[in-house]
């Protein structure tokens, strides 16, 4: 048995049938194609798989494509526009807060709702916000530092309107 969804992934709509158990990360990744978010543990405790339904970050191995039907989805392939990267990138590169970059694609979505909703976040609220993302390699200090250096490039008025 299958279901009918339609979703609408990084701007784009799809129509699809999809198994009822099917978790939203594996559509993203073997249906789509779209291999930026990544399984880390699925069952929620890292944060690898994090992508934006509607906004809100959420840990797509546990949820159900049915689920996201009629959501809007963005995942991290939607970041940078034109080749150019979104400004949260630019700073997780210049702040050196990625090594091996298992946990980027899931810390930039949830970094990017997170200053979506509060655009100047104290070191506090950041490090609130990426509790749910495990990093194994960077000790958190130069995430945090880009997080900070993003929200400062984003609040100046010609970034903000690239950020979107």
């Amino acid at each position: 048995m299958s279901y009918h969804i339609q979703i609408t992934v990084n701007g784009t709509v799809n129509e699809l049938d999809v198994e009822p158990r099917l978790p939203l990360v594996y559509l993203l990744r073997e249906t789509l194609g779209l291999t930026g978010t990544h399984i880390g543990c699925d069952t929620t405790s890292c944060g690898a798989c994090t992508v934006l339904v509607d906004g809100t970050p959420v840990k797509s191995c546990t949820m159900f494509a049915v689920q996201a039907d009629g959501c809007s989805i963005e995942t991290v392939e939607a970041l940078a526009h034109g080749g150019e990267l979104h400004p949260l990138q630019k700073s997780f590169w210049e702040e050196h807060a990625l090594q091996c970059g298992y946990c980027t694609p899931g810390m930039l979505m949830t970094t990017k709702a997170l200053l979506a909703r509060n655009p100047k976040p104290s070191e506090a609220e950041i490090r609130r916000a990426i509790s749910g993302n495990i990093c194994r390699c960077t000790g958190y200090q130069n995430i945090v530092k880009a997080v900070q250096r993003a929200a400062a490039e984003l609040s100046q008025p010609a970034a903000a309107a690239v950020a979107d």
